[in-house]
């Protein structure tokens, strides 16, 4: 289970990720700054690791919480929502060059592509609504609420 911590009025997450042997938690602060340009390139992502009191004491500041549970699809991470946004699930692959990006080809069984919209990113969903996120869906023409 990963809960993210985003600090109001900052491009700053606070992340507490339990290990998937059990071995405790990692805890980190990370800002993510997207690329200037479209497409499936990287942004800029620094990352700081931290001692559970110096996580302890950043989760003292205003922030909005979301919760996700991650599986490792390599190359994916694969991400599934609760609450709100229950039924969500994104892919993210993350690459060492530019070049692995752009040639990457998501799976089949991927939906939609939603790279360069940034109401996919964590930091907007966090915020989203049910209905919010039904409408956004529903412009790829996913339709998660219909009946079957």
């Amino acid at each position: 289970m990963i809960t993210d911590r985003y600090l109001v009025g900052t491009r700053l997450r606070l992340r507490r990720a339990a290990r998937p042997d059990g071995g405790g938690c990692e805890l980190k602060l990370t800002q993510k700054v997207p690329a200037d340009r479209p497409g499936a390139v990287q942004g800029l992502t620094t990352n700081t690791y931290l001692s559970p009191a110096e996580y302890d004491l950043l989760a003292l500041l205003p922030a909005a919480v979301l919760s996700k549970t991650r599986f490792s699809v390599p190359p994916l991470g694969v991400d599934v929502f609760g609450g709100p946004l229950q039924g969500l699930v994104l892919a993210e692959a993350e690459f060492t060059s530019d070049e692995e990006a752009l040639a990457f080809v998501p799976p089949e069984e991927c939906m939609a592509e939603v790279t360069d919209d940034a109401r996919f990113t964590g930091g907007r969903l966090v915020g989203t609504s049910r209905q919010e996120l039904m409408t956004w869906l529903a412009e790829y023409g996913i339709r998660p609420d219909a009946p079957q």
